[in-house]
């Protein structure tokens, strides 16, 4: 993403199977991420669960069930930029 956008260097697209894994991910993220000296800035979302997004400014994280995945598709919008996909 970077150079590619203004919005952030890296977009993580994360799903959890519930709205309750949804936000137990988030929390873990923002958790280790304040850890690791990174600066939440914004959390929408966690009320719902179904798309939870982290703004962690150079990196922007989607956390969503698989409905709200398949259904706002993001990878579609970023296709002809390259994918990595984690493993675990």
């Amino acid at each position: 993403m970077s150079g590619r956008t203004i919005l952030a260097d890296t977009f993580a697209l994360v799903t959890g199977r519930s709205k309750i894994q949804t936000r137990a991910i988030a929390d873990e993220i923002t958790e280790r991420s304040k850890g690791a000296g990174f600066t939440v800035g914004r959390m929408e979302g966690y009320a719902d669960g179904t798309w939870i997004l982290l703004d962690l400014g150079t990196v922007i994280v989607h956390v969503f069930t698989p409905e709200q995945r398949d259904f706002y598709n993001l990878e579609r919008l970023w296709s002809e930029l390259e994918k990595r996909q984690a493993q675990g």
